[in-house]
């Protein structure tokens, strides 16, 4: 299936692969999307939309199998704080549905901020536009890609550090 992701990147000359796989409502996790495509989940990324306060919204995109770290990314995008977009709103704001949504072809361009392992990869795997089909691309490709939007793109550190226990009431989760 042809999405709006796949036509941006046609129009800029990007090579990809698309991939497509068997939805399950019940379970959008870019983990299982990377059982299903055969990649390990470290390399399929998910768009999130996040927001900074009222009409302040950006792009994270991170690992499937990492958890986005909202302090790393305020810093990042110089906000005082960020957080998940209301689901409500994402439609509305990218013309994208949870699990299918990408930077390319969004109703709005917003500034863009990817985790530094992205380039870690030779591909990378992002949503196409469309649950159950996914862009397949080199990170440096994705790059680019991002850049054509006329947005601010960074890299950085954005997800959570999961290599230490989380110590709450005198207690390690």
């Amino acid at each position: 299936m042809k999405t709006n992701g796949a036509r941006f990147l046609e129009s800029l000359g990007i090579p990809f692969e698309l991939r497509e796989y068997e939805v399950d409502p019940e379970d959008l996790s870019a983990i299982t999307v990377a059982k299903k495509i055969g990649m390990p989940p470290e390399q399929v990324f998910k768009t999130l939309l996040v927001t900074g306060g009222p009409n302040v919204y950006r792009f994270a995109v991170i690992p499937g199998d990492a958890e986005l770290d909202f302090k790393k990314l305020a810093r990042a995008a110089g906000l005082r704080k960020a957080e998940m977009a209301p689901l409500k709103d994402v439609q509305p704001l990218t013309g994208y549905i949870r699990g299918g949504v990408t930077l390319f072809g969004a109703r709005k361009p917003y500034p863009v901020y990817i985790d530094e392992t992205v380039v870690l990869f030779d591909q990378i795997s992002v949503s196409a536009g469309a649950r159950g089909t996914q862009l397949i691309l080199s990170p440096e490709d994705y790059l680019r890609a991002a850049q054509a939007l006329d947005v601010e793109v960074q890299t950085a550190d954005l997800t959570k550090d999961i290599s230490r226990p989380i110590i709450t009431e005198g207690r390690a989760k």
